[in-house]
């Protein structure tokens, strides 16, 4: 191609580079980015708000593993996203913004959409953020961006382009680079065969599971989930699964402890290991809610992040390296089969303990939980926000695959779901995604209730309303502080919901929410399902552990 604007240029790259769709909104200043969108053959999805771009582009990164790419102006378009660019760092998701921006700041005040220092401020919530100041930077730029996703821990990046050089001419980027093809996650030599003596000497080993080890399922050809189970079943190892590792143990292994590393009877468990192994998990705060695991025993952690194996859990050894790479090695020195080491009815009694606790703490959610799971579709893929319900339902469902509940787990964010949803739904065009969200957090990003009405986008949002900040009223009467601005007037969700064009409706019985939720998926739009603390007074059931 001859010279033509940077703006034009960058979409086409992005398409060389395997970018099918971005999300966005068109303004002034990042309107030469828009010239090239629809030439490169690049599908765009209008968001309402750049908040909901930014979790859009989220939540289709998650679905697909490839990388969610987002178009925002200079200034507020930038401060709006940061939202969004927090929580995908906290989750380690493959987020790549493209941001307008002036061409100076330093001796010109009162600029449309000005800030002091756009790339600093976006930065503090970044992997990191870069300004191109030539068309060869901003080319370079992406190809870095892209190359990391595929090569380390997955956080988002933020490119700053000034204005007057989107509008100005520039050759056409190079060619995708080789490397994309042989790109791989790192690997090393390791003591393989020490490793299987240690899991063959153990009474009772346990190996905790992370979200790291999900995110790889998409690169293979193979399941990651297949690695798992054949490790678990040559090993005997019982397991732990963090929230965002759910699905990668099978659901029927006789050691699966599930995703309770946050119940505080999980420390004891770990008290009885003899051997701990931590795959693709960064053991967070938001995972464990305590500061110490709970082992006296030797662990090894296995991870692609530096700064997580040198953390407080102070592991005995480290192997910075991709987990999956680690199951593989392992699985070719291991027996083939080893009866599992812990008592299926020992897990079973701790399973029943804590989904105890889960009903005395949150009355009244799981049978709700428990009936929605009875009447998903195979495969579902699920965007919960941060509400009671969800709460509960993370800890009692078990997933078949991992990489099929995405939640906002570290920045815990509101408004995460609607928007979210609708990326994974872009991408999974052919199968089944569902958003669930509570009354308050949904008013976060309700607005992009218009762009699921736009698609077309059969997706049912199941929202929990009961009425209040539920979660921050329990934590207030258990610091003993009176509950204070915890309840709000909400609007009739209904009605608002069929204001943007969307169907929605009220189950009565838990036996009405699930063929309202059926008939949803197979909708010509997006169907809001309220539910409300009541629909308890009809019919209960559901899956049970």
């Amino acid at each position: 191609m001859s010279d033509r604007p940077l703006g034009v240029q960058i979409s086409h790259l992005l398409k060389d580079r395997g970018v099918d769709v971005i999300f966005g909104i068109p303004g002034v200043h990042n309107q030469e980015l828009y010239c090239g969108i629809e030439e490169a053959g690049i599908t765009h999805v209008l968001a309402r708000h750049e908040q909901g771009a930014g979790f859009m582009a989220d939540g289709y990164a998650r679905a697909t593993g490839r990388p969610g790419v987002a178009y925002v102006i200079t200034g507020p378009g930038v401060t709006n996203i940061l939202t969004p660019l927090g929580q995908a760092y906290s989750d380690s998701v493959p987020v790549l913004v493209i941001a307008s921006c002036l061409d100076e700041t330093a001796a010109t005040r009162g600029q449309l959409h000005q800030m002091k220092d756009q790339r600093a401020a976006a930065e503090t919530v970044c992997d990191w953020s870069e300004e191109a100041r030539t068309p060869e930077a901003a080319y370079a730029l992406i190809d870095r961006a892209l190359m990391e996703f595929q090569t380390g821990r997955s956080r988002p990046k933020l490119i700053n382009v000034p204005i007057s050089l989107l509008e100005g001419l520039a050759p056409a980027a190079p060619v995708r680079p080789g490397a994309y093809e042989t790109a791989t996650l790192p690997t090393t030599a390791f003591d393989a065969r020490g490793i299987a003596e240690r899991l063959a000497e153990a009474q009772r080993p346990l190996v905790v599971l992370g979200g790291g080890l999900a995110s790889n399922s998409d690169r293979t050809g193979r399941p990651v989930e297949v690695y798992v189970r054949d490790f678990l079943k040559r090993s005997g190892a019982g397991c732990f699964m963090t929230y965002a590792g759910r699905g990668l143990a099978a659901p029927d292994w006789p050691g699966n402890f599930g995703s309770s590393l946050a119940r505080p009877g999980s420390a004891d468990v770990f008290a009885q290991a003899d051997l701990v192994i931590a795959l693709g998990t960064s053991l967070d705060e938001v995972d464990l809610w305590r500061d110490h695991l709970g082992h006296e025993c030797h662990m090894i952690r296995v991870d692609i992040d530096p700064e997580v194996l040198a953390d407080r859990h102070r592991a005995d050894e480290t192997l910075l390296m991709d987990a999956e790479g680690f199951l593989f090695q392992m699985n070719g020195v291991l027996p083939e089969e080893t009866p599992c080491k812990w008592p299926r009815s020992e897990v079973k009694a701790r399973r029943e303990i804590w989904r105890n606790e889960i009903e005395a703490a949150r009355p009244g959610v799981m049978p709700v939980a428990y009936a929605l799971q009875s009447c998903l579709p195979k495969g579902t893929m699920i965007y919960s926000d941060m509400t009671q319900f969800a709460y509960v339902a993370k800890e009692i469902w078990d997933m078949d695959w991992s990489g099929h509940w995405h939640h906002p787990f570290g920045f815990g964010t509101l408004g995460y779901a609607l928007p979210a949803a609708i990326g994974g739904a872009v991408a999974r065009r052919d199968r089944p995604t569902l958003a669930i969200a509570g009354d308050y957090g949904f008013q976060y990003t309700v607005q992009e209730l218009g762009t699921a009405v736009e698609l077309g986008l059969p997706l049912p949002i199941l929202l929990w309303d009961n009425g209040k900040l539920g979660e921050i009223e329990a934590s207030m009467t258990n610091a003993q502080i009176p509950p204070t601005a915890v309840i709000a007037r909400n609007p009739d969700f209904l009605k608002l919901a069929e204001a943007y064009g969307a169907a929605a409706v009220q189950p009565r019985t838990l036996g009405e929410m699930r063929n309202m939720v059926r008939a949803a998926f197979e909708a010509d739009g997006p169907t809001l399902i309220r539910v409300t603390p009541d629909v308890l007074e009809g019919a209960t059931g559901g899956a049970q552990l």
